[in-house]
């Protein structure tokens, strides 16, 4: 199952009371106040665990509580803090305040942690109100509450190169070819539902990472299909491959402009990445890359292939690679 959106509570821990106490010794007469402050209240900490590769663990859990501070005690002792909560998700997750909407973090680096809700501030004792007018105090305060918050959790796979096409446009089966990933191939239509990761090598110490987007349909900037919910992953990918199928029913040139324009509509920033454009499944027209008729609108370099029968793969790989190299060093 693969889980990108998730919603949560979360609730740091409220800060310990102060203490009202007095120095009581058999030697020290008027030993006068002596009440701790209150611990502080636990943190609510999101860390990165580069080993998650889903957010199904939150989907399950939906509340995070931190611990309250302890209370202060006599012999100006504080109180003990609260312990703090870790949520730990994967690279490439985005927080938000859900009632707020404002974006809170964007995490992309392993270990990285983000505080979400800070714990409360410990009240204090009456030690700490002690002057010269008024010796002898007895109040005390009592500690902060932690704060509250709700938050949407999304996960934006992070991949070199985002693979791109209509439903049944051969992604997959491009994916299995090239990379260590087993996505589910068949010989009927049917599309992926779920985002796929492949490590693609290309030498000993050189590889990248692609990622089969599920095919996107007319409409799926507006939400349409599965639109939105994985629209936003090719958002964190440097290179786009455009996959296209040449005996589809719709025309290579008229599948390439309905995927230009639904990425366009999602966000103008998407077109500005280097893109590729493959036409796959050639071993259906005999192999002759000459009976396609296709003109790239924006002068990407076109690639004729064969998925299933690796045919122009290592000149694709090639391509890719270098044009990820490229932008990395940027």
């Amino acid at each position: 199952m693969f889980i990108d959106r998730v919603k949560i509570s979360v609730k740091a821990g409220d800060g310990g009371a102060g203490c009202v106490s007095f120095r009581r010794e058999k030697s020290v007469p008027r030993g006068g106040p002596d009440g701790g402050n209150g611990g502080r209240g636990g943190d609510v900490i999101i860390r990165v665990n580069a080993q998650m590769r889903t957010l199904l663990d939150l989907r399950y859990r939906k509340r995070y509580v931190a611990e309250k501070g302890r209370l202060g005690k006599g012999k100006r002792m504080t109180g003990r803090s609260g312990s703090s909560v870790v949520v730990e998700v994967p690279i490439g997750t985005v927080i938000e305040d859900l009632d707020s909407g404002d974006a809170i973090a964007d995490i992309t680096a392993d270990g990285q942690e983000i505080v979400v809700a800070k714990g409360g501030k410990g009240g204090r004792g009456n030690y700490t109100f002690r002057s010269p007018t008024d010796q002898a105090p007895r109040k005390s305060t009592q500690g902060k509450p932690g704060q509250e918050r709700r938050l949407r959790i999304t996960l934006k796979l992070i991949a070199d190169v985002g693979l791109v096409g209509l439903p049944n446009a051969g992604k997959s089966t491009l994916l299995r070819s090239v990379s260590d990933a087993h996505p589910v191939v068949a010989p009927y239509p049917f599309s992926t539902l779920t985002p796929v990761l492949g490590i693609i090598r290309v030498g000993e110490a050189a590889s990248f990472c692609m990622v089969d987007i599920p095919g996107l349909i007319e409409g799926a900037h507006r939400g349409r299909g599965l639109g939105i919910q994985f629209l936003q992953h090719i958002e964190r990918c440097r290179v786009l491959l455009f996959l296209i199928d040449v005996t589809g029913e719709v025309p290579p040139d008229d599948a390439y402009r309905q995927l230009a324009r639904e990425l366009e509509l999602y966000s103008e920033k998407l077109l500005d990445k280097p893109g590729f454009i493959a036409l796959n499944k050639i071993d259906l027209l005999g192999g002759d890359e000459g009976g396609v008729e296709f003109l790239s609108p924006r002068g990407e370099k076109v690639f004729y292939i064969s998925a299933l029968n690796r045919k122009g793969l290592g000149e694709l790989v090639q391509t890719l690679y270098a044009a990820v190299s490229r932008e990395t060093e940027k």
